[in-house]
């Protein structure tokens, strides 16, 4: 149990780094001609936007404009917050799915090496086919609001996951 959490965490934690270092590599490096930039000038000011509003996404924004080296790379900060938030999401997406292939396949709590790896290959195969989703690509590359939504919510499913108890009846 405890070398599979231990593996569980790595591979997790890799899944977000590779992740990261697609959309870091792949991410706009200026703003849009969409809402975008209206949430870039919006983050660097702490501005009111159109609604929803997003009010939360314009304060780590903000955080992150302020590692901008000058005005012209504000965007780019914006752009590598998404980024991020999108490599979360799909870091969550690997855990929920080795939660749930863990509750179907190690129901009875025998961790052998090969149900270990069927559980670990089923989270690879799910955070790669999530990393490279074209609506998560697209919301991860450009400063909006969707991935840090996203994030939010896969954090959810995975929490509900993770800590409810319940048993899957094969």
């Amino acid at each position: 149990m405890q070398k599979y959490k231990l593996v569980n965490n790595i591979l997790g934690w890799l899944s977000f780094v590779f992740g990261a270092v697609v959309y870091g590599l792949t991410m706009e490096s200026s703003g849009s001609f969409w809402d975008c930039g209206e949430f870039v000038s919006g983050c660097l000011k702490l501005q009111v936007v159109h609604p929803p509003g997003a009010p939360f996404f314009l304060m780590l924004g903000r955080i992150f404009t302020l590692f901008a080296s000058d005005l012209s790379h504000v965007a780019q900060t914006v752009n590598f917050l998404s980024a991020l938030s999108t490599a979360g999401s799909v870091m969550f997406a690997f855990w929920t799915v080795t939660a749930l292939a863990r509750k179907v396949i190690i129901a009875d709590g025998v961790y052998t090496t090969g149900r270990t790896i069927t559980v670990m290959g089923a989270g690879i195969i799910a955070a790669t086919c999530c990393t490279f989703l074209d609506s998560l690509w697209f919301s991860a590359v450009e400063g909006e609001v969707y991935a840090l939504s996203q994030f939010f919510m896969s954090f959810i499913v995975w929490a509900i996951m993770e800590f409810c108890n319940f048993k899957c009846h094969q």
